[in-house]
């Protein structure tokens, strides 16, 4: 069994021969444990052979084979897998699951934003907004490649104009830190929009993240498409510090859920323009490839590949 668990979406497949079966998404939230959402899962594969092995990606930090969900309650443990399921179980960080799978994207998996050209055998970035913001890279040595797993989406968010030092000062004042993930995820979407509401002294109801996505790339309402680009600005930036951060020359790569669904207007904004805007490091970043990631499943691959390491 294979599954990628994220605070909003629980999703898993089967690996049989090697073969990678259909796979099944569960909302999170109509579950109260890991257990039930596995347990739904399962009981419509009773009549196949026993599931024996588990390779689970969570989003959180995984320690000893145990991971509590940062964005919600639940707690997977490779142990409670064993005892109550009979499945050999691996945890890992999802975000290297979705670094190991960078190897097998083939060119329709990936659109590429701006230019640049991947140095082979460089370290290679990854990260993804969603229900949080997930960070890896990934290492090619000799004969095997490394992911170094992080909770890099945790880091202080810098800002570069006075419009973003005041938003995240009002965040500031809500959170205390402001990371990344706090404007460059689903809920970061709506707390930028929250801000530059307060800011402009406007009146205007809270609004979920897809509501803000669907008004922004519809148009006719500037609140929503300020903060979509302030977003796609954010991510951009942050793309761009963790090149450098990991001297990923290899290209950096964006997964998750909303970029997919933001694509075209990811392009018109200024993610690649922050991406490069390095000062003296631009010429560094505009030879560094971007790239969104379109496979459906890219989790699933990576997680495919760790049964063979």
């Amino acid at each position: 069994m294979l599954g990628d668990i994220g605070a909003t979406n629980a999703r898993f497949a089967l690996l049989t021969n090697g073969v990678l079966g259909p796979v099944q998404s569960f909302e999170v939230s109509n579950y109260a444990r890991f257990a039930d959402a596995v347990a739904f899962f399962l009981k419509d594969h009773r009549e196949q052979a026993p599931i024996t092995e588990a390779v689970v990606a969570v989003a959180g930090p995984v320690e000893a084979d145990r991971c509590t969900l940062t964005n919600c309650s639940w707690v997977i443990d490779a142990g409670e897998l064993h005892e109550t399921f009979g499945m050999k179980a691996r945890i890992v960080n999802d975000f290297e699951a979705v670094a190991y799978s960078l190897p097998f994207l083939r060119s329709a998996d990936l659109v590429g934003i701006g230019d640049g050209k991947a140095q082979a055998g460089a370290p290679m970035a990854v990260l993804g907004p969603g229900s949080g913001l997930g960070v890896a890279c990934l290492v090619s040595t000799p004969g095997k490649s490394i992911v170094i797993p992080s909770e890099g989406g945790h880091a202080t968010l810098a800002a570069v104009c006075d419009r973003e030092d005041d938003i995240i000062k009002h965040l500031r004042k809500r959170f205390g830190h402001v990371s990344a993930e706090r404007m460059v995820s689903g809920e970061g979407l709506e707390n930028i929009y929250q801000a530059v509401v307060a800011l402009d002294g406007l009146d205007v109801p809270p609004r979920r993240a897809p509501d803000i996505t669907e008004r922004a790339l519809r148009g006719g309402c500037h609140v929503a498409q300020e903060s979509l680009a302030t977003f796609c600005a954010f991510l951009g930036s942050f793309a761009g510090n963790l090149v450098l951060t990991f001297g990923a020359r290899g290209g950096a790569y964006i997964a998750g859920g909303i970029s997919p669904r933001i694509l075209e207007f990811m392009v018109r904004s200024e993610f690649r323009n922050r991406f490069e805007a390095k000062g003296r490091f631009r010429p560094y970043l505009e030879a560094v490839p971007s790239y969104v990631i379109v496979h459906p499943a890219a989790a699933f691959l990576g997680l495919r590949s760790l049964l063979d390491l």
